[in-house]
């Protein structure tokens, strides 16, 4: 059910229309927060993360329509649930509220107990959504583990037959001892299959278990150069990436080694994502801000390309072991990895197509260091 103490975000550009509502609200044990313009909603809504918000229709610059569907283009944002006050009961303008992303409406002057009355039916409404997707990430890991579970069997078949391979080439390379090439090739495939066993158990160990690691404040434009650094001079990849920092100077909670390697991850599929990487022009950008998740502040960093975008058949299971195509992201365990490494600390990787259709936009989440910022060069 709803919790304890409810934020409510009044935007109104008539100071008395907000004083009405505020002191109702907080009469009723809601916690009220305000602002003047659409503008400022936005700005308030990513800072405070409310449980709901009560939009005025007609205000200067930008109204609430526009404000609305602006508020639903933001993914930090776009599950929060906004009714609309407006003085106008005209059929067209509820459409566009509701087509903007509204839920209800409340007309003007506003009805005091009616207004109370429908808060608090939407609050519980949400508070039931979020029982059944806090319910249905539950059942996903239950089916990730039951599917790990799975993987490990498979694995176990494969380094067994790895085993065998290799004790089939000691077995050429015990005859081959006077065969100077012919030994030399035969130890090398020894070699090559002990790697692959070495990698392969490397990589199930990091899913399986949950390693301690250390955290520190580190510098977001720093980490991200060094991701990129990293993709340059360990996959060759030649192509710019642009980097824009709007996280106002606050520094990110985690383990650098982690990080880089998530974020590397994220812009190496961003650059295979494209039939033809662009010439001439960064083929991702990295976008870093803030923004408020379950309740706490977060710096999000999104790795955005203009690639083929998310392949339809396997948008849900694309953080699973092995769930791959040809021709778009979610290669091998790399994904299934970072996604555990990223949530062992704490935050959260996804991975969504971009609002225009070109390309995705996949976004790591971690926590903020909100009493650490960064000194000016």
């Amino acid at each position: 059910m709803p919790t304890a103490t409810p934020t409510i975000l009044v935007v109104d550009d008539h100071p008395i229309n907000i004083t009405l509502i505020k002191k109702r609200l907080e009469r009723e044990g809601m916690r009220v927060i305000t602002a003047n313009s659409g503008s400022e909603c936005l700005t308030v809504t990513r800072q405070e993360d409310p449980d709901l918000i009560l939009l005025d229709v007609m205000m200067p610059q930008m109204d609430g329509y526009e404000t609305c569907r602006r508020l639903k283009q933001d993914t930090a944002t776009r599950s929060i649930p906004v009714v609309f006050l407006t003085a106008s009961d005209s059929k067209e303008g509820m459409l566009e509220g509701l087509e903007a992303g509204g839920i209800d409406y409340l007309f003007k002057p506003v009805d005091l107990d009616e207004m109370v009355a429908r808060v608090r039916s939407q609050l519980k409404y949400q508070a039931i959504i979020k029982q059944n997707l806090d319910l249905t990430e539950r059942l996903s890991d239950a089916r990730r583990a039951a599917a790990l579970g799975a993987l490990s069997q498979g694995i176990s078949h494969n380094l067994n037959n790895l085993l065998g391979v290799i004790y089939g080439f000691v077995g050429l390379a015990r005859l081959n001892v006077n065969k100077p090439n012919e030994l030399r090739k035969n130890l090398d495939k020894i070699e090559e299959g002990i790697t692959r066993m070495t990698k392969i158990i490397r990589q199930v160990t990091s899913v399986s278990t949950r390693l301690q690691v250390t955290t520190s404040r580190l510098d977001p434009t720093r980490l991200a150069e060094n991701a990129v650094t990293r993709l340059h001079n360990e996959f060759r990849i030649p192509g710019d990436i642009e980097i824009v920092n709007d996280s106002g100077g606050i520094e990110v909670m985690g383990n650098i080694e982690i990080l880089e390697d998530a974020l590397g991850k994220l812009l190496l599929n961003a650059w295979e994502s494209y039939a033809q990487p662009p010439a001439g022009q960064p083929f991702a950008e990295i976008h870093i801000r803030t923004a408020m998740r379950r309740g706490r502040r977060f710096i999000e960093y999104h790795v955005l390309d203009r690639g083929r975008g998310l392949d339809p058949e396997i948008r849900d299971h694309i953080f699973e072991p092995f769930v791959s195509t040809k021709t778009t992201v979610g290669v091998g365990m790399g994904l299934t990895i970072a996604r555990h490494a990223i949530r062992n600390l704490g935050g959260e990787i996804e991975l969504v197509d971009r609002e225009d259709g070109s390309g995705v936009d996949a976004c790591i989440a971690l926590p903020a260091a909100e009493s650490a910022r960064i000194s000016a060069a």
